[in-house]
This record gives C-alpha cells, structure tokens and sequence, in this order.
C-alpha cells in the first residue's frame, strides 16, 4: 500500500477500538516522499489526520497533507508559547497542494518528533496513569525507559517541541505519557508504531489490574433502581428543559454497569466535583457534571440543584476569563449523574449527547484506574478554561455549519411506516428532526427509519395507537431515545367506505378506534411530556377534506375525521399557554403512495365513483381547481409548514392540501 493507504487503514484498526482512543479523539501521521508535480522532483511530506476527523472511520480526504521541510523550518520562527497559537495559521503555508483538511493544533507533533510514523491516542489506561497523583513514578514503574512521562502542556506547537526534544534524549524510546493528557508512540514502520501504540495501551491496562485496588470508588451505597428506565422516562423531559434554558438540547441516557458501579459509590460526589481531565473529554461534557439525589429526587429540588450549577458554572467563567475570552457558551451541564439510575448526556444532535456521554464513560474509567493506583488528579481549573475557551476551539465552533430549521426537535411520527408518514418523517428528518417512526408494523417502521438513517437520527416504535399502555410506551421510548418530544404527528389511520345501511357497529368502532381515540392518546400522552419539558412543542393532525365535506358511503370515516378536526380545536384552546401549538393538514385523495388508498379504499372509493381504480388519481385531480394530484410529499410540506417556525403564532389552524376543493372550503 501507499504510505496514505498505510496511515488510513492503521487509523482505522485504532479508532474502531474504543480501548485505544475515544470518537474524533487523537490522531495519527505518516511521513513519506511523493513526486512534485511542478519540479518533477521528490517532496517529503507529512499526512497527518486533520482537525475534527475520527480515527474509526478516517478516509483520504480528512487528512492534512504538509510539506514536511516547510513545517520543521516552523522552528526557526516561532515566536514563543505566549504566541503559540499564531502557528496554527502558519500551518496553511506549509500545505502540499489543494483540498484535504484542515490541519489540527497537533500538527506540530506529528512533525517535529523524528520518526516516520506517529500515533497520538487517548486510551482510558494511558489516561489514567496521565491523570494520577504520582504519574512520572507509576509511568517509569509501569514502562521502564521504554516510555517517558511529559508534563501537561496545552495542545500546540510547544507540545510538539517537548516531545521532540524526549525522543532524540532518549533513542530507546517508544512513546511518551502526556501528562493531564494521553500518549504518543512512534514507529519507523507504520506496522511498529501501531505495535508500540497497542503495546503501551496494553502494558498500562495490565498495571493497573494487577496493581490497582478492586474498589477505587468505595463501597455501593445506592443500588441501582429496578425500576430505573421507568424513572428515567420521567426525569429526561424536566431534565432536557432545564440544560436547554441557554439553548435546546437533545439527551441521551445510558445506565450501563460501569455508569451504576459509579453514580452508586460512596465516592462519586467528590469525584465528580473534580471534573475530567483530558481535553477532549471535558470540550464535550463541561467542566464538571450535575449531580442529583439518589432516584433523582423532587422536582422541586432538581430545579434547586440545576439553578446552582448555573450559578457555579458563571462564577467559574468569570473567576478565569480575560478580556479577549469568548463568550460564555452556556452555563447549564452536559451530564446529569443519578444515583440508582444512570447517566443523562445532552448536546446539540443525538450523536453529540451521546458522545458526551460516552466521554464521561471514559473519564470514569480514567478515574477508577488512577484512584486504583494513587489518587485521581487531573489538570486545574484554570487550565481547563483555557482548553474550554480557547480561542481556536472558538473558531473551529464558528466554522460549524448552520443548523437545519428542525435541529433539536424530536418528532413523533404514527403510521409512519407507510405512505403519507413515511413521507413525513423523510422530510423532518431531512431538516433536522430526530424522527421516531411509530407503526403498528414493525418491520415496516424499521424499514423507514433505516431509510432516514442510524440509531442518532431516527428510531421504529411498534405501537397500536389504540393501546394506553403502548401510546405510553412509544413516548417513553422517544424521551429515552432522544430526550423528549417536541414535534407529534397524528398520521395513523385506516378507512372503510361503505353506505350508512352496510356500516357495521366493528367498522364504525374500528375507524373511530384508530383516528379520533388513537389521536386522542397520543396528544395526551405526548403533551404529558412536552409540558413537563417547558419548551412548548407541536401536535400536527393529519385529518382530511372528509372532515368538512360530506361525502358519498363514507359516515364512519368522515365522522372520525371530523372528530380529529375538533380535537384540533380543543386542544390548540387548551395547550395554549404552555407554548403548545396545534394544528392540522387536510388532504384529499393522496392515491399513489397511500397506505390507505393500497389497503382496499382506492378500490371502493373508484367504485363509488365508477372509474377505474387506476384511474382515480386522476379522477380526484380533475374535480379540483388546480387539476394537480396530490402525493405524499405534498402532505409533509404542509407539515413542515406548520412547524419550523415561520409559522410560530399559529394554532388551531387547517391547512387544505386538496389541490382546491371547493366543497371543502372552510368556513
């Protein structure tokens, strides 16, 4: 392989392990000659991973490539550590053609140590002995003079330089422990230095379980809950309104073994109030975590606590902020501790609170591996805020895409395995919803939310909105999923045309069942949560043209959706003051793509109407006043309409997507 295809595929076998480095942590590097294209002649360059990559899933293009005598001419003016930082934009000058990433403040590293190959990895072992008390002795009595301990010092040119300066003292060398930080390893192949990186990692996590005392962390005092996910279902919506008072939130809960060995000890408090230590670990979950009462507590008290971490979280700001510091980014936490019940992580996506979370996994392993050995002592305050802070940490959140209309919102989509929903929950993800596909066909919701994508933007319920219990069900799955729910649409529904004479008592039942009582539950049970979040949010009804115009063999349908239609107006009158909105979307003769239309209503409706069935598309188009047909796709524009906030003093409102029914017309 090429040198590149060396480094991508080392970098992937690294960061698919999470014992080696964390997600979109380290960094990996290869040095090698290249032709250049202007003189024909050999260039040494450097490939290195560039700013905000993971390892895991690394390609060619999010690597930096630099000119390597351009980068290590670097030396000769750099200016300082006070001016450090300028050296990043220096970068740009070294640069070896166009495209490719832009390069990491550690880039510096990679190319000053003297070696063809270099890892730069942030291992929960490696972290540990980085982070303990007495970590130059535990390093020299875990590795010899194979590895050498460097103390901390912020990320940057200057780094770069120590490390350097430690691997040409010493020739026998491996690598070196990042005090506060991580470890380096070099290798003159990339084969050796990925050897040595794992070697080191390896070496590290068998100290510490032969060294370490079995309980770091004190006896258990809270055991977890049994009924903890219950709990949980209840605490995320008040949780995710709180950390969202600065900006929205989406949450992620995990209640894993190593989370309730932890939250559970007698010494998870003070460990706590110490806060993690390596850079990446507290960019992602805030200096320190909030800590609540055993089961959570009242709410009463949970509000006291999250009002004092703001308070702590100010005064932590301005005991260390200059006066060319960013501003203050928000002041309420990242990761929520629970006693007997786990962790809760919030941030900007999904993926974002979920990474938040596992970080904070990390940094309890980091601590239970230093506290095993000596005492857990991770860089101070003030060097934290500097990281936290940090002008160039600034810029790279600025170079951050805009949001999409829907970021933050969490959608509840019924009948969203088919037609209709499945339109919907396509375009709401596609502006930026987390979407919970809820159908009473399993593998159909799964097939849509496979469709929209993983596990960090959209979930399959299997719900019969006829059922309490599972209406409940499906809105704990999306608050333990996602955080919350912000969006609902009432989308699930069936029909059956038939004359009054030949409707049974079942099929008027069923109908009313399905649509009037199924959207009954589901706002029900979603307003529980959206009020209890404080952040108002949007019920959307799917109802129908039939809701206000009376058409032929059609009472039950036409008096559910009717029933719907109301409920729209009862309930827009009675949200209201919780900033619920609530609106609905009245379609008419949706054909191609409808669940409902494919299910045996095409059929009886062309019947009625004596055409063909594959004509009644075009039958319903005729009869309008645009002569359009109305599709799928339609319906969800409407819905998007109504919720991303161009319409934000709207409610009780329903919109017609029918192409112009003037029997329809509302009045």
């Amino acid at each position: 392989m090429s040198t590149p295809d060396e480094l991508i595929a080392r970098s992937n076998r690294l960061g698919a392990d999470p014992r080696n480095t964390n997600y979109a942590g380290g960094n990996t590097s290869a040095k090698g000659t290249d032709t250049d294209p202007v003189t024909g002649g050999p260039v040494e360059l450097l490939w290195v991973k560039g700013s905000g990559g993971d390892l895991g899933t690394l390609t060619p293009a999010g690597l930096a490539v630099l000119r390597l005598d351009r980068l290590r001419a670097l030396a000769g003016v750099y200016p300082g550590v006070e001016r450090e930082d300028e050296m990043v934009a220096a970068f740009d000058y070294c640069l070896h053609g166009r495209g490719g990433a832009a390069p990491s403040i550690d880039t510096a590293m990679h190319g000053l140590v003297d070696a063809p190959h270099v890892d730069h990895l942030h291992p929960d072992a490696g972290i540990a002995l980085a982070t303990a008390a007495d970590g130059p002795a535990l390093t020299k009595e875990c590795f010899g003079d194979s590895v050498l301990w460097v103390p901390w010092r912020r990320p940057g040119f200057q780094l770069g330089l120590d490390i350097a300066a430690v691997q040409r003292a010493n020739p026998q060398a491996i690598g070196v422990i990042l005090g506060g930080h991580g470890i380096t390893a070099w290798g003159a192949t990339s084969e050796e230095c990925e050897r040595n990186s794992l070697s080191m990692i390896g070496t590290a996590a068998a100290f510490l379980a032969s060294k370490g005392r079995s309980e770091p962390f004190g006896a258990r005092v809270h055991a977890p809950l049994e009924d903890r996910r219950d709990i949980a279902a209840a605490l995320m919506p008040l949780l995710r309104g709180l950390v969202s008072t600065d900006r929205r939130q989406v949450g992620h809960f995990r209640d894993d073994d190593v989370v309730l060995d932890f939250v559970g000890s007698a010494r998870m408090p003070e460990l706590a109030r110490l806060g993690t230590s390596c850079p990446d670990h507290f960019l992602r979950t805030k200096v320190r975590p909030m800590v609540l009462e055993a089961g959570g507590g009242t709410e009463e008290r949970i509000r006291e606590l999250h009002a004092q971490y703001r308070i702590d979280y100010e005064e932590y700001y301005r005991r260390h902020a200059a006066p060319d510091s960013p501003p203050m980014r928000g002041a309420d936490p990242a990761i929520v501790l629970v006693p007997g019940v786990g962790l809760f992580s919030f941030g900007a996506n999904k993926q974002t609170a979920r990474v938040a979370g596992e970080f904070y996994v990390n940094a309890i392993n980091v601590m239970r591996g230093a506290e095993s050995v000596s005492s857990y002592a991770p860089i101070d305050e003030a060097e934290k805020f500097r990281i936290e802070y940090w002008a160039l940490e600034e810029a790279k959140l600025q170079r951050m895409p805009k949001p999409k209309p829907l970021a933050t919102r969490i959608a509840l989509v019924t009948g969203g395995g088919s037609g209709i929903g499945r339109a919907i929950a396509l375009r709401l993800a596609a502006e930026g919803a987390c979407v919970v596909v809820a159908d009473r066909d399993a593998g159909a919701a799964a097939k849509v939310a496979a469709e929209i994508g993983g596990g960090d933007v959209a979930i399959p319920v299997t719900v019969d909105v006829t059922d309490e219990a599972a209406v409940r069900a499906a809105v704990d799955a999306a608050v333990l999923a996602f955080g919350g729910v912000d969006l609902v649409v009432n989308n699930a529904g069936l029909s059956v045309s038939k004359p009054l004479l030949e409707t049974t008592a079942a099929d008027w039942d069923l109908q009313h069942d399905v649509m009037a009582r199924g959207s009954f539950l589901v706002a029900r049970e979603a307003a529980r949560a959206m009020i209890r979040q404080g952040m108002g949010g949007d019920i959307v009804y799917i109802a129908s043209k039939n809701a206000v115009f009376a058409g032929p063999n059609n009472v039950a349908y036409g008096a559910t959706k009717a029933d719907q239609a109301h409920q729209v107006r009862l309930l827009a009158a009675e949200l209201g003051e919780y900033g619920i909105r609530v609106n609905g979307v009245n379609p008419d003769g949706v054909v191609r793509g409808s669940g409902i239309f494919a299910s045996g209503w095409g059929a009886q409706r062309a019947a009625v109407y004596g055409v063909p069935e594959s004509e009644l598309g075009a039958f319903y188009a005729r009869r309008t006043l645009l002569k359009r047909e109305v599709l799928p796709a339609h319906v969800a524009d409407a819905v998007f309409a109504l919720t991303a906030g161009e319409l934000s003093l709207t409610t009780g409102l329903h919109v017609p997507v029918d192409a112009g029914v003037a029997a329809a017309f509302l009045r």
